[in-house]
């Protein structure tokens, strides 16, 4: 059996107000405070477009390879439900703003070319809050009005890790291009996941489930593999998959029918009377794809191919905007690319893991890493040291040269200490210095370790390793 999925995924953008009105997207906030009579659709209201809402759904849609639409128009979405206050939703069915486009992933046999349909603007809906202790259910219209694209790929999945390797991407294109936040846990980005299976891919394609609104990867993935293996069943028994909506419980690890899944004709779409089309021409365009920011890739080729970069560091790098943007900030300002990325992919990483800091939460001043990275490129300080004053950095945004002088961690350079110091050490390890000069290498080790302990940590090494070579072979 061959499994065939297709996904339509929701992605509130990061506009400061809603779609038709002036009210706040902001996240939270006390239920129904960021609301008007534009968007809880109080009769005689009327819609205003906003215009930050087409310039981010083109930029979305030149970034997946689309056909931007330059006359498209906005309908009605015609059904109840509770959280919808209109009892419609403004949406577009016949004419949406981008279509015909593509993203390329990376599967376990190589590149794979996904199509979009199509992707189109529209309104949110509010939001069901189920009180089980007092036995209702409660409506939050915060959410509605709050502007959305719907990015409907072609059902070109055949298994759940292509799935997860596109929904990866398309969040990692749409953060970089600064359109959305993408944060699951908030619902800003969720996917409906289409699924049906066929006994091989030269058969019709069968009858499909719909899971909507899922906001875990790893809860898609689960969901994926679960409703696969249910159709399969339920079809090698001699039963039939039924067209329908179906709701992943995702600590039982199975899904249960919620209701049947509509068709376009049941919305009755029809055009939205109170908005007129909007026709994008080629000047407003070019000013769009001109503000287009650039993108993961683009920036992965460029750190492997003009700063030097490996290209598994730079995949690192680019993984996280705030990650590559901490990275570029703090080359500009001290000029070592090769030890800002040392330094993010290994101890400032190990910092996020060891606090439990989201990549997407790292704050950090650049202008004071690239201070630090200078003290240690300068040899002012030792790398161990560098270390104790990059968590102090992290968790506390210290200045760093201002904290190695308060905490004497300067390393010294007085040549002359040194010497006398390693002439104490020599003095005092009579058997160690025979037994280098007798060809035992880790001798000197012992003797250079000794030589830091004495200095306390704060020798250069250079220094040390270059007098006490100088002071064996003379002796």
């Amino acid at each position: 059996m061959e499994c065939v999925i297709g996904l339509e995924v929701h992605v509130e953008l990061a506009t400061a107000s809603k779609i038709f009105c002036g009210c706040t997207t902001a996240f939270g906030g006390n239920p129904n405070t960021h609301v008007c009579p534009v968007c809880t659709g109080m009769p005689g209201t009327l819609p205003v477009m906003n215009r930050s809402v087409v310039e981010f759904a083109v930029s979305a849609g030149l970034a997946l390879n689309c056909d931007i639409t330059g006359f498209n128009k906005f309908d009605r979405k015609n059904y109840f439900y509770p959280d919808l206050p209109k009892a419609y939703q403004v949406s577009q069915l016949y004419l949406p703003i981008c279509k015909n486009g593509h993203m390329t992933i990376m599967t376990e046999s190589g590149q794979k070319n996904i199509g979009i349909h199509e992707i189109h603007m529209e309104e949110d809906a509010g939001k069901l809050i189920h009180d089980s202790d007092h036995g209702c259910t409660l409506v939050d219209y915060n959410r509605c009005g709050v502007p959305l694209i719907e990015i409907v790929s072609e059902p070109d999945f055949r298994s759940a890790d292509e799935v997860i390797a596109y929904l990866e991407k398309l969040r990692e294109t749409l953060l970089y291009l600064g359109v959305s936040d993408c944060k699951l846990q908030e619902g800003s980005m969720r996917a409906d996941i289409n699924l049906s299976v066929r006994p091989n891919e030269h058969a019709p394609l069968g009858t499909r489930t719909e899971m909507k609104n899922m906001n875990s990867f790893k809860a898609i993935h689960r969901a994926i593999l679960s409703e696969t293996k249910r159709q399969v069943k339920l079809i090698e028994s001699g039963g039939r998959v039924t067209q329908e909506t179906r709701r992943w419980d995702d600590e039982k690890g199975e899904s249960a029918g919620m209701r049947s899944k509509e068709n376009a004709q049941d919305y009755r779409y029809f055009p939205e009377p109170d908005l007129l089309p909007i026709e994008i021409d080629g000047e407003w365009l070019a000013r769009i794809k001109a503000a287009m920011p650039e993108l993961a890739q683009t920036k992965r080729d460029r750190f492997i191919n003009e700063m030097g970069i490996p290209e598994y560091d730079a995949s690192v790098l680019t993984s996280a905007k705030k990650l590559s943007n901490l990275f570029e900030e703090t080359c500009e300002k001290c000029g070592h690319p090769k030890e800002v990325s040392n330094i993010i992919i290994g101890e400032i990483m190990r910092l996020l893991n060891d606090t439990g800091t989201s990549v997407d939460d790292i704050d950090i001043d650049s202008a004071k890493l690239a201070s630090l990275i200078t003290i240690i490129q300068d040899g002012a300080i030792n790398r161990n040291a560098g270390k104790s004053v990059l968590k102090e950095l992290f968790l506390h945004n210290i200045e760093p040269q201002e904290y190695v002088k308060e905490h004497g961690l300067a390393m010294i350079q007085d040549d002359s200490l040194i010497e006398s110091i390693i002439d104490k050490v020599l003095e005092s390890n009579q058997k160690s210095v025979d037994d280098y000069k007798n060809g035992t290498e880790k001798a000197f080790g012992f003797l250079v370790g000794q030589t830091m302990k004495e200095l306390r940590g704060k020798g250069n090494p250079q220094t040390v390793n270059s007098i006490l070579k100088e002071k064996l072979k003379n002796s």
